[in-house]
């Protein structure tokens, strides 16, 4: 007698988690939707004050078509800062920096020395050459 209304009871719990779940593509559960973070809004309609505006050029861009972000950039940090003397100076002497420097540098057919313990202790290792040396086992 106790096991029938136990045995409803799970199988109704059963049905009605199984209800909540999704069943393909358009189910509640799929991220199939909108990314609400990438939408913004239309700057508003408004009537300028003088009629007698010269028309776009063709092709040029909307000046108040700056996006969301670039609003919020700009509000944060501002325009690009002023540059010292000094950086002026360094990146003059620099020269023009190479386009696509980031990609060679990141290939793997580009080789990189290490700087690190290794190369220091090379470049602090006596002259000579190298009758007398012997491995040091750091312990």
């Amino acid at each position: 007698m106790r096991k029938a209304p136990l045995a409803l009871v799970l199988a109704a719990s059963s049905a009605l988690l199984a209800s909540c779940g999704a069943s393909g593509a358009g189910g509640l559960l799929s991220r199939d939707r909108p990314d609400e973070f990438a939408v913004q809004r239309q700057a508003p309609l408004i009537v300028p004050p003088d009629f007698e505006l010269v028309p776009p050029a063709p092709g040029a861009p909307r000046p108040s078509d700056n996006s969301a972000s670039q609003q919020a950039l700009e509000a944060l940090f501002g325009g690009p800062a002023p540059r010292s003397a000094v950086e002026t100076s360094a990146l003059g002497q620099a020269g023009e920096a190479v386009p696509g420097i980031r990609s060679s540098v990141g290939d793997p057919d580009t080789h990189t020395v290490d700087k690190g313990q290794t190369t220091q202790a090379i470049l602090a290792a006596p002259e000579g050459d190298g009758a007398a040396a012997r491995a040091v086992i750091p312990g």
